[in-house]
């Protein structure tokens, strides 16, 4: 693979290409064809991927910190990734796999994480706002003070998760599973819990009446 072609600009349609540890930080590589390629330990740090197609992408244990990120990461592998400070605004994630990535400071609002894995992830004080996370599984998941105001988290797995001083507002947890969480003192002002399973959470403090 000619990694300099890439650089500059030249090379546009990466499908299935091997790029495992290469450097490609730093670039714009907006609306580049990536799908299904390997980029297991990549560089990605400040690059703008903006529109690109990562589908199916092997991304595990890449460096995603502080990329533009608003692209197509349907089904990719993002075990181990690191993402601190990446912008995913608006970004489909449907079925990705982010076990063990770093999230910190990352923006999901408004993106698409339907059936997506973050299982145990760390995603404290994160922007989930208007997300998609229906079906998304969270068990275990740090979600202290996220903002999940208007997400829409019908039918997610969120056992044993840390959602205290959570921001969930006018969020759908309808048919969510949330035996064991803990909810100390989230605001849950408009939230529709119908079908919730609720057994054995926390509800300290919490900022609303709850009903299921």
């Amino acid at each position: 693979m000619n990694i300099e072609a890439i650089k500059s600009g030249k090379t546009k349609h990466l499908a299935g290409a091997n790029l495992e540890d290469e450097d490609l930080s730093n670039l714009d590589l907006n609306r580049i064809n990536f799908a299904g390629a390997t980029l297991v330990g990549t560089n990605f740090t400040a690059s703008k991927l903006e529109g690109a197609h990562l589908e199916g992408a092997n991304l595990m244990g890449a460096n995603l910190q502080a990329t533009d990120l608003r692209a197509n990461l349907m089904g990719a592998n993002l075990m181990q990734a690191d993402l601190t400070g990446a912008d995913l605004r608006g970004s489909n994630l449907r079925g990705a796999n982010l076990m063990g990535a770093r999230l910190s400071e990352v923006s999901f609002a408004g993106a698409f994480l339907s059936g997506a894995n973050l299982m145990n992830v760390n995603l404290q004080g994160v922007d989930l706002r208007g997300a998609d996370l229906r079906g998304a599984n969270l068990t275990g998941a740090n979600l202290k003070g996220a903002d999940l105001s208007r997400t829409d988290l019908q039918g997610a797995l969120l056992s044993e998760a840390n959602l205290e001083e959570a921001d969930l507002r006018e969020a759908n947890l309808a048919g969510a599973n949330l035996t064991s969480a803990n909810l100390l003192c989230a605001e849950l002002e408009g939230a529709n819990l119908s079908g919730a399973n609720l057994d054995r959470a926390c509800l300290v403090g919490t900022m609303a009446e709850v009903t299921s």
